[in-house]
């Protein structure tokens, strides 16, 4: 068999459209603003093949460190035997999207500053701190329709 480990080798699936997703090039893409030290997720889009990062970079999430007019720079780790190396890649802006990762921990701070607030208005001290979920509270199990089985004794066929 002869060599087949180019540059897109393996991204048949990967770098396909989801259904219903075909077809002309969304404008939203090209009018998202990014900022240095934004958190990006690298989706590759397969049907515009300029300014594509290579798969192993397709699903990572990174942060902008450079802004050029078609594409940015994103800082992205990769695992390289037994450590993480900080990676520098240029990609156009078609193929990056805003990441929402740090939203769930942005709105957690707010929520806590409001809570604090509230704390402080009422005289109170409060903990913000997260607690794990601590182990179920005691209960009796009533089982009020059960049925008896009476199983069969196993018998060979032969």
């Amino acid at each position: 068999m002869p060599h087949a480990k180019g540059y897109r080798n393996s991204t048949r699936y990967k770098f396909a459209k989801p259904f219903g997703q075909r077809g002309s090039i969304r404008i939203s893409n090209y009018l998202t603003e990014f900022h240095l030290g934004d958190y990006v997720d690298i989706i590759v889009d397969g049907a515009i093949h300029k300014g594509m990062p290579h798969h192993p970079f397709h699903g990572r999430t990174g942060r902008i460190y450079n802004i050029n007019p078609r594409s940015v720079g994103v800082l992205v780790k990769k695992t390289v035997r037994n450590r993480e190396v900080v990676k520098r890649i240029h990609v156009r802006v078609e193929h990056v999207r805003k990441s929402k990762v740090r939203e769930a921990f942005l709105n957690r701070i707010r929520e806590n500053d409001r809570l604090k607030h509230e704390a402080k208005k009422a005289g109170k001290r409060i903990s913000t701190k997260r607690q794990p979920a601590g182990p179920r509270a005691a209960h009796v199990v009533k089982v009020t329709n059960h049925v008896y089985q009476h199983p069969e004794t196993f018998q060979e066929l032969f």
